[in-house]
């Protein structure tokens, strides 16, 4: 199956990743981060409300940041953009700010299950196209221990909820219904899906 060549707009190791997994040839854009606060979660905003407008706008930024770039870049070339959230009883668990953070997401999550939602936008011309991945994630109960080493090892860091399925953290994981490349960061069925739609 042939994609379409594309640019990612994503530092995300993981998703580029699942890129070349899929054989999608592209390039990643390096989109200077906006000023202020990081995606802030807006009042009264419905959590599988946020992650999709998040990617939408990542995906705005990123045309708009291409359209002044002239010859370094191909402006006609599509651009990927993702969110993943990590939703628990409606509240959104973010990326943590420090050690002592990642440990209280951590124990909010042990011996549930919570929702991870990732949208993903590709963007073409004037066209935004969009999809979602919803997973359902049950986290056995964790010991103090294993928080307390799992935050020492510093892979909590950077990751919406405080942590990543495809390290550590899947010895925590008792179930999942959904995508795992989902969870990951960027699910493989609507991407492709998406990239058909092309």
């Amino acid at each position: 199956m042939s994609f379409p060549s594309i640019y990612l707009a994503s530092g995300s190791p993981r998703r580029h990743e699942i890129l070349l997994q899929m054989g999608v040839d592209h390039d990643v854009l390096n989109i200077p981060a906006p000023p202020g606060e990081d995606e802030p979660w807006l009042p009264g905003e419905d959590a599988a409300v946020y992650v999709r407008r998040t990617a939408r706008e990542k995906a705005i930024r990123a045309r708009a940041w291409v359209a002044v770039q002239h010859a370094s870049v191909d402006a006609n070339r599509p651009i990927l953009t993702a969110d993943t959230t990590v939703i628990l009883e409606g509240d959104i668990l973010g990326k943590p700010d420090d050690e002592q953070h990642a440990w209280q997401l951590l124990a909010r999550l042990s011996g549930t299950t919570h929702a991870v939602h990732t949208a993903v936008v590709l963007s073409a011309g004037e066209r935004l196209l969009e999809d979602v991945s919803i997973t359902e994630v049950r986290f056995k109960t964790l010991t103090d221990a294993e928080i307390h080493d799992y935050c020492a090892s510093g892979e909590p860091m950077g990751k919406a909820g405080a942590y990543g399925i495809q390290g550590k953290a899947g010895m925590f994981i008792e179930h999942i219904s959904g995508s795992y490349t989902g969870v990951m960061g960027l699910p493989m069925f609507e991407t492709a899906r998406l990239l058909r739609r092309l």
